[in-house]
């Protein structure tokens, strides 16, 4: 049964007290409770013995201080609206933990002022790394990041900058994909809602969407901005289905954040029926994707290989931060349910 520490205590119990009740070394402590440091089997159970007995706790923080490395690793997000980066988020903090890190999540907005400013708040937290999903850098801070020695991974983002590693999906191919479902679909009135024309993944989406109409000889019937939030694509699917004439026949929305609130608008507004008068596509494919009140067909996004691919790529530029950050792209399939009419054949 194990000692109850002391609740008449009130000074902070500090390394040196449990070497002294272990009869270690206060160096020795230190490496027990160092993730990876080298230490006996029975020195180990000595020192825990004492620390539980004392209530000791390591200061991971102080310890931070001292060494210059801590096991923190800093992830920016720019909002949560998206089913996609809470259910990334959880991912990342298990992912990480399981290797000895914890994550300090810092949320910002999507102006580069307000991400430089959020990042040079997280390296006074003497971060071993950084995670930038949804949002972009600017060169300058990368290359300070770079100068400390901490590396930074952009997850979901694509961006040209030295020293800066990439992780995303193939959000051109997902586009692309679209494309090809609607021509072969007969669709002929073919209409977008972008997202954030600021983002590599709007951008992306919306460039093999386009090249995979054109290379069919379909071109855009119609286009509007949603800006990845609920009520502006609310008021984009209102006034493309109003001002088009004719209306769009299929709508490719750039997630699936939007593409619920299209949908919604679509049926219960609008009084047109999905997919019979317009096939509606997503991209992402979040939990409610798969629901029966949408059954939204969508373009994935592997959650669980994409935050794998930004770990291990994190992890390796943590022990050698001076390699070539590279870029990977994960590959994005459709995954299609009710809410697009299907060519014949597929299934």
């Amino acid at each position: 049964m194990s000692a109850t520490p002391d609740p008449g205590r009130t000074d902070k119990v500090t390394a040196q007290d449990v070497a002294r009740a272990a009869g270690v070394s206060r160096s020795a402590v230190s490496r027990v409770f160092t993730p990876g440091a080298s230490v006996s089997q029975k020195t180990a159970d000595k020192v825990r013995a004492a620390a539980e007995r004392l209530g000791y706790r390591p200061n991971a923080l102080a310890r931070s201080l001292i060494t210059g490395r801590s096991r923190m690793i800093g992830l920016v997000v720019a909002y949560l609206e998206n089913y996609f980066y809470p259910e990334a988020l959880e991912k990342f903090s298990h992912a990480l933990q399981a290797e000895g890190y914890h994550v300090l999540v810092f949320m910002t907005s999507q102006t580069a002022t307000n991400i430089d400013a959020v990042v040079e708040e997280i390296l006074d937290y003497q971060v071993a790394g950084i995670i930038v999903a949804s949002v972009a850098l600017s060169s300058d801070l990368a290359e300070r990041c770079r100068s400390l020695g901490v590396p930074v991974v952009l997850f979901n983002r694509i961006q040209d900058v030295d020293g800066v590693a990439t992780v995303a999906s193939d959000n051109f191919g997902g586009g692309r994909e679209v494309a090809r479902l609607f021509v072969e679909a007969g669709h002929e009135r073919v209409a977008y809602i972008a997202g954030w024309e600021g983002a590599s993944t709007q951008r992306d989406r919306e460039a093999g969407f386009l090249e995979g109409l054109a290379a069919a000889g379909v071109s855009l019937h119609a286009r509007e901005v949603g800006d990845f939030h609920a009520d502006t694509a609310r008021g984009a699917a209102r006034r493309m289905f109003t001002d088009a004439a004719p209306r769009p026949d299929a709508v490719f929305v750039c997630n699936d954040h939007m593409a619920f609130a299209v949908m919604d608008v679509l049926r219960f507004e609008l009084g047109l029926n999905v997919p019979e008068d317009v096939s509606v596509v997503g991209f992402d494919d979040v939990p409610p994707a798969a629901w029966p009140a949408y059954a939204l067909t969508t373009v994935r996004q592997r959650a669980n290989r994409m935050v794998e691919a930004a770990v291990s790529v994190l992890l390796a530029q943590i022990d050698a931060p001076w390699d070539a950050a590279g870029r990977e792209v994960i590959d994005a399939p459709l995954v299609l349910r009710r809410s697009a009419r299907l060519p014949e054949g597929w299934i």
